[in-house]
């Protein structure tokens, strides 16, 4: 989530060299209806997303609730038991090794599984407030879990 740069001591902590940006790293989990369900604290944006996940302690929430996750590619290596795996995510394909169709079919799922959870990222990330964050990653952390109360909360007409 990109956040406005921070001066002083604290500027390049929070700058990330693959989106060349400031930012924040959260993660979330969505249901299979894209309704977020679960926020990680914020990390700096230079964090990448599976070292955030082993951080959080993912795959031993999940697996301690019964649940499983769908996670894009940034998540391939996370969970350590092939025989009751937790995380699920595609194939990659090496540069002398294109992936088969069988592979690329199972790709295909997996992101049309992802593509609503992608959307209510996507929900959360137009708070305009968020873009103006020059806060420290626990105050942003504050912020972002009163705005998932806020998404979850219908407000009778």
């Amino acid at each position: 989530m990109r956040t406005r740069r921070r001066t002083g001591a604290d500027n390049r902590r929070n700058y990330s060299g693959k989106h060349k940006a400031h930012g924040l790293l959260f993660l979330a989990l969505t249901d299979d209806r894209g309704q977020l369900l679960w926020l990680s604290a914020a990390r700096p944006g230079r964090s990448s997303e599976i070292t955030t996940a082993r951080y959080n302690k993912l795959v031993e929430r999940l697996r301690a609730h019964e649940l499983g996750a769908v996670g894009d590619l940034g998540f391939t290596g996370l969970d350590d038991d092939p025989d009751n795996p937790v995380a699920i995510t595609g194939y990659k394909a090496a540069r002398t090794k294109p992936l088969t169709s069988a592979k690329k079919q199972v790709n295909k799922l997996i992101a049309s599984v992802r593509a609503v959870c992608e959307h209510a990222f996507a929900h959360l990330k137009n708070r305009r407030i968020l873009a103006k964050l020059r806060l420290s990653p626990r105050y942003a952390t504050t912020l972002l879990r009163a705005l998932l109360v806020l998404t979850r909360t219908e407000v009778a007409p």
